[in-house]
């Protein structure tokens, strides 16, 4: 099976939450604008009160593709 990676957009300050909420709404909406409903894995993730993180878990085959597209700032190994 081929390895999951784990896109990451960072979001910091007082509004760090909300705008990693509403990313993740950007998110699901391209996953169901280009019909990649079978990699529908999003979310976000409150690191702190100033510092909180948006993803979209991609096959490493997709990339560079997905990179060049919506630029995240980092991505690592996804593992449930």
């Amino acid at each position: 099976m081929e390895r999951q990676i784990k896109l990451i957009w960072d979001f910091r300050g007082p509004n760090a939450l909300l705008t990693a909420q509403h990313h993740e709404i950007h998110l699901k909406d391209f996953i169901k604008t280009e019909h990649l409903q079978d990699w529908n894995i999003t979310g976000f993730q409150q690191i702190n009160e100033m510092h909180t993180i948006a993803f979209w878990v991609i096959p490493e085959s997709e990339i560079l593709k997905f990179r060049d597209i919506l630029k995240p700032h980092r991505a690592t190994l996804y593992t449930e």
